[in-house]
């Protein structure tokens, strides 16, 4: 039987990636990673000043970046960050969404405030930025050389397995992973492979949104944990996306070695 040529998809080189939450932790580290791989990235937080310090980083070191500040809870700014993106580099091929807050607690004591944050944050920016780059995505996918576009969603273990004192965390992240697999199965046809990343406890600001008292208590609980590095998510990312084209890695969890 004659084999079919593989096509190169284990570089980046040519290919443009936008990231969100890529002001700090997961985010940040994937952009360094993937523009390590050759990929021209969109850095996409709210913190314009830790963005362009990034973004010159990735410069310095011989990649390219943009930074581009932008609130995701709001549609239409998640869909001029697409337009924008579109509009400085010609194309999108990768879309890695990192955004994400995590505000656990008492439930009859936290404030509405912090469930509608996580909504809008987890949930509906990850919604809002898919929607804006998936017609971008399914044209890359049909005219680039590598054949594939890639959407990555970090979402996390509270979005397979539920923990008390996060209801509404829980939600969200399960929103994210059972949209990414219906996403999978929707655009498989179309050469638009969807993964979701679920890390356990990893060293980032996550924990440090909390309230100081939830904050200690995690900080406790959590002590004796060799907690992940957002590089160890960062890599995870890239093997997705460097994938062969022919290999979809629709899931992958990953846990510190410490954590039950």
């Amino acid at each position: 039987m004659e084999q079919i040529p593989e096509r190169t998809t284990t570089t980046l080189t040519t290919t443009v990636a936008l990231v969100t939450g890529a002001s700090s932790g997961i985010g940040e580290a994937t952009a360094r990673q993937l523009a390590a791989q050759g990929a021209a990235v969109v850095l996409v937080a709210r913190r314009q000043d830790r963005l362009d310090t990034l973004a010159k980083e990735i410069v310095a070191a011989g990649g390219q970046a943009v930074a581009l500040a932008a609130d995701l809870t709001d549609a239409d700014a998640a869909a001029d960050a697409v337009a924008t993106t579109i509009e400085r580099l010609g194309r999108l091929d990768t879309l890695v969404n990192a955004a994400g807050v995590m505000l656990t607690g008492d439930s009859a004591a936290s404030p509405l405030t912090e469930w509608q944050q996580m909504v809008d944050i987890n949930l509906n920016g990850l919604l809002y930025l898919t929607k804006a780059a998936l017609p971008h995505l399914v044209e890359a996918a049909a005219t680039s050389p590598r054949q594939v576009a890639d959407v990555v969603n970090i979402s996390s273990i509270a979005g397979r397995w539920v923990i008390p004192n996060a209801a509404v965390y829980n939600a969200t992240k399960f929103g994210v992973t059972a949209a990414t697999e219906a996403w999978r199965q929707e655009y498989a046809r179309r050469s638009v492979r969807f993964s979701v990343v679920e890390p356990g406890l990893v060293q980032t600001e996550l924990l440090s949104h909390q309230q100081a008292a939830v904050h200690e208590r995690m900080v406790a609980r959590f002590a004796d944990v060799e907690q992940l590095h957002a590089d160890d998510i960062a890599e995870a990312v890239a093997y997705i996306v460097t994938s062969p084209r022919r290999r979809a890695v629709a899931e992958i969890v990953i846990r510190p070695t410490d954590q039950v």
